[in-house]
């Protein structure tokens, strides 16, 4: 088995962790290959690997890679989807960070995850991504997102007007911060902090959150994925932000925005102990008495 390793930055702290993973890839035979600014970070602290092997996009990933370590938070975890895109690679997500609804492998059950890889012991578990369609363009050659597209004011105060379509047909107008179109995926990320539903992963639908709305009255709101959801942009400046998740472009008031769902799935590996709702009792603390 072909294992990629990613990860984008790490604490000292994390030296010890990371050198478990890797002594323990390495004790069940799983052949390894580094993106390279991680190996150059950490290999003074490895043990010598003999001729190691490298990526640094997604363009000189292996095609015959079995499976994509994402070291890290859920940045990282973002990060890796567009390493990964449609090559049906399939992710797992180590948490180094703090939250970590995506990377949903503490660092004290890596073992255990590893040990399930090397038997097969895990699920695959398909999640939907969003795509970006642009009048210019945009994001390079990763115009998608497994949690969120946004939309943002700019350098200014003022709110912005954001005039939303589905399928061609005026849904609502936004005076707000700026609008959230969330995957379920995503549900439990940025959208979840602005008052956003959680959905679960396997919901065919998208989640419409404004962020800091004018209009109390004005709610997230659960659309069918096979919806194209476009905007019209107005404000005072020219300027705005759109975002693919942890990914930002800067756009004028012209340009035409279109989302719609990818058409192509993500597959997120789950050692066979651990399911959405475990990860959101946990993270969540659902079902916890926190009064004491």
């Amino acid at each position: 088995m072909l294992v990629a390793l990613y990860n984008r930055t790490f604490e000292k702290e994390d030296i010890p962790i990371l050198q478990s993973i890797l002594g323990l890839l390495e004790l069940h035979k799983l052949q390894l290959v580094f993106y390279k600014e991680f190996y150059e970070r950490i290999q003074s602290h490895i043990p010598g690997i003999i001729s190691p092997r490298f990526f640094t996009s997604k363009k000189d990933l292996p095609s015959n890679t079995d499976m994509f370590f994402s070291l890290g938070g859920d940045g990282t975890m973002l990060d890796s989807v567009c390493f990964v895109g449609n090559s049906n690679i399939p992710l797992i997500g180590v948490n180094l960070g703090r939250l970590g609804f995506l990377a949903a492998i503490p660092a004290d059950e890596v073992e255990g995850a590893i040990l399930s890889l090397a038997k097969g012991s895990y699920t695959l578990e398909k999640r939907t991504l969003i795509h970006l369609d642009s009048s210019v363009p945009l994001f390079n050659s990763t115009p998608f997102a497994l949690n969120e597209f946004s939309i943002h004011r700019q350098d200014t105060s003022s709110m912005i007007k954001i005039h939303t379509y589905l399928n061609g047909e005026f849904l609502n107008t936004y005076w707000a911060d700026g609008l959230i179109v969330a995957t379920p995926t995503g549900s439990t990320g940025y959208s979840l902090s602005c008052g956003g539903p959680v959905v679960f992963p396997q919901t065919s639908s998208f989640v419409i959150t404004p962020v800091a709305p004018h209009n109390l009255n004005t709610r997230p709101i659960v659309v069918p994925d096979d919806n194209v959801i476009s905007f019209e942009i107005e404000g005072r400046t020219e300027q705005f932000l759109c975002t693919l998740d942890a990914r930002t472009e800067i756009i004028r008031s012209t340009v035409q925005l279109a989302v719609k769902k990818e058409n192509f799935l993500v597959s997120l590996v789950r050692p066979d102990e651990h399911n959405f709702l475990k990860t959101i009792r946990q993270k969540l603390y659902w079902g916890i008495d926190r009064r004491n």
